[in-house]
């Protein structure tokens, strides 16, 4: 259907999200940039390079108990009723022990360590009551890690615990993918930052979706507010065609000033126009010069739930990251949610808990303007597109789309 069918019929063939997003990932290449980053700054950082340790964890043979270091030899036969008397003693020689603490070097000779529990210490001397054998009770150089060991493939996004683990063999720096970059564009003659007046609004859109281009990893240019203008349009979108991503946000629909997907498709080709899922279904996906462009309708919460739907994975593609499932929540639905056929639903809903049991009330299916409604929500349940609703009663997986990988 062209521009033109569309402004005059609205839209009477929206396409499937798996399909829209299908297409617009088609579009989407890993960058293939790299930098290194300080161990300290590089949490939640993709690996870019194979990471193998290039020292053993630990770098030494370690007593694994408090007690005494020995040769195994020595302990041979003890017994309570027949202790081995050892001498104690700076180093390790025959029938000669040195006291030793958990995680301390393993003294030259010694091949065990006898727990402390297991003597009785007299003055110079040693009563041993267990006998141990070789290696008993010692940690072996490189028993967490050996030198050489792989790590780590690229594609691997760094967490918390990687970094200890990294510092631990002795790297100060690690080499990643850098972030994908992406120029958010808010569009629309009626925007304003502060004080609207009669017929102005606030531009929040701009700014939500710069932040969760942030959150999920890239690194985002929050642009001034472009008017509803060809010419300006235009220059906008060819002004950030060095960018990995263009995400704009207004002006997606099929109205006299929707006009961004019709210069989207002068530049270069739209892929998609119309969506079947609720709410939000007039985002269009494009490409212009090998620049995926991405666009967001107007209304706040349709503008929230295509980008956690068609930017995040496009922005995790382009910075080579992988693209993880949302964290969810089962719960009982305390109300009825009722959907379209043959669109895919996501209704805003609140979590509760009632005598040990989690239970979910929607707040909102329809209302693609009211930011509130998504913004004091738990999450979102999604109705798939060959349900007519979801039953009270039923137990649904609560999606907390807010988190942040």
């Amino acid at each position: 259907m062209s521009h033109d069918d569309l402004k005059h019929g609205g839209f009477k063939d929206r396409t499937r999200i798996d399909e829209a997003r299908e297409r617009l990932l088609d579009e989407v290449s890993p960058h293939a940039r790299t930098e290194h980053a300080p161990l300290g700054s590089a949490d939640g950082r993709t690996i870019a390079s194979r990471i193998t340790a290039p020292n053993p964890v630990p770098s030494y043979d370690r007593a694994a108990m408090d007690g005494y270091a020995v040769r195994a030899e020595d302990t041979f036969g003890a017994s309570h009723r027949s202790p081995n008397v050892l001498r104690t003693g700076e180093e390790i020689g025959p029938e000669i022990a040195a006291r030793v603490h958990t995680g301390s070097d393993l003294p030259a000779g010694a091949d065990a360590v006898v727990m402390i529990e297991q003597v009785e210490e007299l003055r110079g001397e040693i009563e041993v009551f267990d006998a141990v054998a070789e290696g008993e009770n010692v940690g072996d150089a490189g028993e967490d890690v050996a030198k050489g060991q792989r790590l780590y493939e690229p594609g691997h996004r760094i967490r918390p615990s990687d970094l200890g683990l990294l510092k631990s063999v002795g790297l100060d720096a690690v080499e990643v993918a850098e972030r994908p970059t992406a120029a958010v564009i808010p569009t629309g003659e009626e925007l304003v930052q502060t004080d609207p007046g009669p017929g102005e609004i606030i531009e929040t859109n701009g700014l939500t979706v710069s932040r969760l281009v942030d959150r999920w990893g890239g690194r985002p240019t929050y642009r001034d507010v472009v008017t509803d203008d060809r010419e300006a349009l235009r220059a906008a979108i060819q002004r950030d065609l060095t960018k990995d991503l263009i995400v704009t946000t207004g002006g997606s629909s099929v109205g006299e000033r929707d006009l961004i997907p019709e210069v989207v498709d002068d530049l270069g080709e739209v892929l998609v126009h119309g969506v079947a899922l609720k709410p939000g279904h007039p985002v269009a996906l494009g490409v212009v010069e090998d620049t995926p462009v991405i666009m967001l309708p107007g209304y706040p919460v349709a503008c929230i739930v295509n980008a956690v739907q068609f930017l995040r994975p496009a922005l995790k593609r382009a910075g080579g990251m992988p693209i993880e499932d949302h964290p969810t929540t089962e719960a009982r639905l305390e109300r009825k949610i009722r959907s379209e056929p043959g669109v895919r639903t996501f209704a805003r809903v609140k979590l509760e808990e009632e005598g040990g049991e989690r239970t979910v009330e929607p707040t909102r299916v329809s209302g693609s303007g009211v930011l509130s409604s998504v913004a004091l929500a738990d999450g979102w349940v999604v109705v798939p597109e060959e349900r007519e609703g979801i039953a009270e009663g039923e137990r649904v997986a609560v999606e907390d789309w807010e988190w942040s990988a």
